[in-house]
């Protein structure tokens, strides 16, 4: 099974997904973790530009595209291998996150992003998508003070994110909207209890 888990930055989805792990495994399956972008040599050195490297600037297409690039070779080199040996994978964020960071808040069209996605991962999608729902104010003051490219983009861009993930969702049962303003042991809950219902 392929599961990803997406939200707004301060979520909380790190923390979910080492949950998430170590249920999964409890259960005698055999689960790999990825992080999208990252998790290859490739990976990691455009997510250092992507995320860190704020003195290069990015037009919202050349930010997209860095993204699918990345995420090209994580699925080529990673996660189809994974897959195809019988392990679970969770993938921390995947495709869904450019449709709604660069597409819904960010200006592209949501459709040409997903386009771009299918040749990227050669149309692997995720078994299913968990969406940590949050507040924007929340999360944001969860970060601290020292911010990524995206997440120094202040709270009207995040407002819209937010929006952007909720109306994915819309009639989209492969995309589970989870409350994550509760506590770590009751968001926990909810996902297994979600994903119960789709393993």
């Amino acid at each position: 099974m392929f599961i990803s888990l997406d939200g707004v930055d301060g979520a909380g989805k790190s923390t979910q997904i080492e949950l998430l792990k170590a249920h999964l495994e409890s259960s005698g399956k055999s689960v790999s973790v990825f992080r999208d972008p990252g998790g290859t040599r490739l990976g990691d050195a455009v997510r250092e530009i992507l995320l860190h490297r704020q003195e290069i600037p990015l037009a919202m297409t050349t930010e997209m595209l860095l993204y699918m690039s990345s995420r090209a070779q994580l699925v080529e080199e990673l996660i189809r291998p994974a897959l195809e040996s019988g392990r679970h994978v969770i993938s921390d964020r995947y495709l869904l996150a450019n449709v709604v960071y660069q597409g819904h808040a960010g200006g592209l069209s949501p459709e040409t992003i997903r386009s771009v996605g299918e040749i990227a991962t050669g149309g692997l999608v995720p078994d299913l998508t968990l969406v940590l729902d949050l507040d924007p104010a929340i999360a944001h003051r969860r970060l601290g003070s020292k911010l990524d490219r995206l997440e120094s983009r202040g709270l009207d861009y995040m407002n819209r994110v937010r929006e952007g993930f909720r109306s994915e969702a819309q009639g989209n049962d492969a995309i589970q909207i989870v409350d994550a303003d509760r506590s770590v042991e009751e968001i926990h809950h909810q996902i297994c209890d979600v994903i119960g219902r789709f393993c």
